[in-house]
């Protein structure tokens, strides 16, 4: 099964138990977030760091975070499933518009 999660930057994240972790946002806000819900670090944010949390978890809790950045995990393995987007491209013809050829051009 697919876990969508979102890139959370954090100020810290703390174990505070077998089963969960305390998450302190940059704003001062804080939530309690279930362990089996953190699903690793994003090592692509350098600034600060960034974790990966589930977003049915984050709509929940009363956490700063961004929705801008967001990708699918499988609930299994806890791995980084591959996204794609296809696009297709379909040209459009260009109408003929008055142009006169140049004499010089002429042979």
């Amino acid at each position: 099964m697919k876990t969508k999660c979102y890139s959370v930057r954090l100020e810290s994240l703390v174990s505070i138990s077998d089963r969960a972790y305390k998450a302190t946002a940059f704003d001062g806000s804080t939530a309690i977030i279930p362990k089996s819900q953190v699903f690793g670090q994003d090592y692509d944010v350098q600034k600060s760091d960034a974790y990966w949390i589930s977003a049915w978890i984050l709509n929940q809790k009363d956490l700063q975070y961004s929705d801008k950045k967001e990708a699918l995990f499988d609930n299994e393995t806890g791995r980084m499933l591959p996204s794609y987007q296809i696009e297709r491209h379909k040209p459009h013809k260009l109408e003929v518009q008055n142009v006169k050829p140049l004499d010089e051009l002429k042979k």
